[in-house]
């Protein structure tokens, strides 16, 4: 079993199933389709609580993600398992990794939520990633 954690404005989509995924970098061991996850809001701290009872890892996927302060968006190309995405498939993508802004307005930071989800993602990514491009795995789940 493999816990994540996530920030705690990304709980009450996590609660609702309309956020069924994570992105994350690589590391020594991630979680195995068919395996159980624990999904955490302040893992590591003492407000630390479990977001929904485990659910199943149904794929784990390679991701290449490349921002861009060059542009407005933020978020210049997403590549799922060697398949890119086409540019009007970034917006729903990213509200469905959990950056809608009408989901986020008064519970993320004001300077992370912008006019798109698409845009918000970019903030996000330009503040917590190093570099323009990220490589990673999408990890999906079901209740």
């Amino acid at each position: 079993m493999v816990a994540y954690g996530f920030k705690r404005w990304f709980s009450p989509q996590i609660q609702d199933g309309t956020k069924t995924h994570t992105i994350r970098g690589h590391r020594r061991r991630h979680a195995h389709q068919g395996e159980e996850l624990q999904l955490f809001e302040g893992m590591r701290s003492l407000h630390c609580r479990k977001i929904i009872p485990d659910p199943i890892c149904v794929a784990v996927l390679p991701i290449v993600i490349i921002s861009s302060d060059l542009i407005d968006c933020g978020i210049a190309y997403i590549e799922i398992d060697g398949l890119p995405l086409h540019r009007d498939e970034i917006e729903p993508f990213a509200v469905s990794d959990g950056f809608s802004p009408d989901r986020l307005r008064g519970i993320a930071p004001a300077a992370l939520v912008a006019s798109t989800a698409r845009e918000t993602m970019g903030r996000f990514w330009r503040s917590t990633q190093p570099g323009s491009r990220f490589e990673g795995v999408l990890i999906r789940w079901r209740s």
